[in-house]
């Protein structure tokens, strides 16, 4: 598992940098927007600057799973930006879901290395009366 999870580290780190850079100085060749509603949520996220964000939360995620330092806050800042990559594909543009899924899982085989960060989180509370 040891080496699972150090794979699964890297490649995260190397695609969340890799994408995180390109946010800001586009050496990937985007292809055009696709028509109709997933083309204009993608519109309004880039006149609205909130690809800015996102593309710095990549960069910071992916820096920290490259340097081993602070994984658990890796996997918890970037595991919303990996939910709305999956249910923009799923729900606006399907073909495009390959990346998102070899991300997610690799998340979940990181964040099941690191589950012992988690276990507060994940334990009921009684309510208080």
């Amino acid at each position: 598992m040891k080496i699972t999870a150090l794979v699964a580290r890297i490649l995260l780190g190397i695609m969340f940098v890799v994408f995180g850079l390109n946010g800001f100085l586009h050496f990937i060749h985007q292809p055009p927007p696709p028509a109709g509603l997933a083309g204009q949520f993608l519109g309004a996220l880039a006149m609205s600057h909130y690809f800015t964000f996102i593309f710095a939360i990549q960069l910071i995620a992916g820096i920290l799973f490259l340097i081993n330092r602070y994984a658990p806050l890796a996997l918890t800042i970037i595991a919303p930006v990996l939910v709305n990559i999956l249910l923009y594909h799923a729900l606006m543009d399907v073909k495009g879901i390959g990346p998102g899924l070899f991300a997610t899982v690799l998340w979940c085989l990181l964040a099941y290395s690191h589950r012992s960060a988690f276990a507060g989180i994940l334990q009921p509370t009684v309510p208080q009366e």
